[in-house]
């Protein structure tokens, strides 16, 4: 009976399907037609700027185009075809959301793009945007932790997750909302584009270290529970291998981001003080210099004058 039952729920994912069931139902094509035409208009956008004369990095774009592959890879794919039957599938689609295709995207610099690459008209209303109020309360680092992590905790530790499986519309908002979250938290810590806040190095790396001890109790819940985080879905067996990789592949993808920042943070203190010593260096030549001077001035005066110059 339980073997029927854990072929019932949580089904072994086939790799023909991954590769051949992409998703045809009418959301998940709204979703693709977006997809394709924000990655038209950021290749549009570096070609009109390269006919300005103006280069824009092919790393950036590379990034771009990764991070929106991830997106397609983990919604229309055959990766999606088993994110409400396999909790594990449904894990790695969210790390692909909320993880690994936001910080591609914040590597990629869009709104930077969007205003080198736009007219004057359109580049001040990009301006009043992220200027406006709203926005800036939505960007504010302490309401994106909150949002970002609490929401992962509230998602998986409560009867949501079940809610959202059980509502197909709800299960793709979520979708949306931890992208967006995603995007939220690494555009704070890459801090490539503008923004109303930006984060000092030591700022960017208690941004990340706050998510070390939420994706710790995910784990500890999910891999030590006692029953299933959606009975009428998954196994327990299967809760426990998304717990797993939840904490791993998300304390790992932390701690990394975490290792890169503190590595700019140790070459940012060094680039500053080579800076100071070289200013203090050309201050101590410039007295030199001025004391040189006032010796040679004194010298000259003395001599014009009769009067002995001073013993030098």
């Amino acid at each position: 009976m339980s073997v029927i039952l854990a072929d019932v729920l949580s089904p072994a994912v086939r790799v023909h399907v991954l590769l051949s069931a992409w998703q045809t139902e009418w959301l998940s094509l709204v979703a693709l037609s977006v997809e394709v035409v924000v990655t038209g208009w950021y290749v549009w956008a570096t070609r009109r700027l390269a006919a300005r004369g103006r280069r824009w990095s092919p790393w950036r774009t590379t990034s771009f185009l990764t991070g929106m592959a991830l997106v397609v890879v983990a919604l229309q794919s055959g990766l999606a075809s088993y994110d409400d039957s396999v909790f594990a599938v449904h894990v790695v689609q969210h790390l692909l959301l909320m993880n690994f295709a936001p910080v591609l995207f914040a590597l990629a610099a869009p709104m930077t793009l969007a205003l080198q690459s736009s007219s004057r008209r359109t580049q001040r209303g990009l301006l009043k945007v992220l200027h406006h109020p709203v926005v800036e309360a939505v960007t504010h680092p302490a309401f994106v932790v909150s949002v970002a992590y609490l929401t992962m905790l509230l998602y998986f530790l409560t009867p949501y997750y079940q809610f959202s499986l059980e509502h197909p519309l709800v299960h793709d908002l979520s979708h949306l909302h931890f992208l967006v979250s995603g995007c939220l938290l690494w555009w704070l810590v890459v801090g490539l584009d503008p923004s109303r806040w930006r984060l000092s190095h030591g700022q960017k790396v208690a941004v990340l270290a706050a998510g070390i001890p939420v994706t710790a109790i995910l784990g500890i819940a999910l891999t030590g529970a006692r029953s299933s985080i959606a009975p009428m879905f998954h196994t327990l067996g299967d809760t426990r291998t998304g717990g797993s990789i939840l904490w791993v592949a998300g304390e790992l993808t932390t701690l990394v981001a975490m290792g890169i920042v503190l590595f700019q943070w140790m070459r940012h203190e060094e680039r500053e003080a080579d800076r100071a010593d070289r200013r203090l260096d050309a201050a101590e030549r410039a007295a030199q210099g001025a004391a040189g001077r006032s010796v040679l001035v004194a010298r000259e005066g003395g001599a014009g004058s009769g009067v002995p110059a001073p013993p030098g």
